[in-house]
């Protein structure tokens, strides 16, 4: 006897929320699946592997993620920067994240007791002022403060 299941497909797809394309019935049992009329026989014989529902079969994105990632590390080439040094970063916003930076380590040495207090602000004016190009700058300038004070 053959019987037309579509109904039924389309009852399973949605009480799963999957498509009807997903949706497999066992061959061998498609009698018990014509008598199940309501939603709690048809979950019942979705525990019971009578009815299967089809994992989603997509194109891979591995390889994709993996050159992503490549383009990530490598950074931007000077074919796809846009607009000049200042346009897309400002002089400004620049000078401002490295004075914090820079400040954060006289912080830092300070509550380390690396640098007293008037060191302290001695650094932290020529740091405000721009005499110290980075923090490996800055660094050697505490090691002669503490070479001075040595000696």
């Amino acid at each position: 006897m053959v019987v037309n299941l579509r109904a039924k497909k389309r009852l399973v797809s949605r009480i799963m929320g999957v498509g009807i394309h997903r949706v497999r019935f066992d061959s061998d049992r498609l009698d018990d699946i014509a008598d199940a009329i309501t939603r709690d026989n048809i979950r019942s014989l979705i525990t019971a592997n009578t009815i299967k529902i089809k994992p989603i079969v997509g194109t891979s994105r591995g390889r994709a993620q993996f050159k992503k990632s490549q383009k990530r590390k490598r950074g931007p080439k000077p074919g796809s920067k846009r607009g000049t040094r200042g346009a897309r970063m400002a002089r400004k916003e620049i000078h401002i994240i490295k004075v914090r930076a820079l400040r954060y380590r006289l912080k830092v040495a300070k509550e380390r007791k690396d640098i007293t207090n008037n060191e302290f602000w001695t650094l932290y004016k020529m740091v405000g002022g721009n005499t110290v190009r980075n923090s490996a700058h800055l660094r050697s300038l505490m090691e002669e403060i503490k070479s001075k004070r040595k000696s």
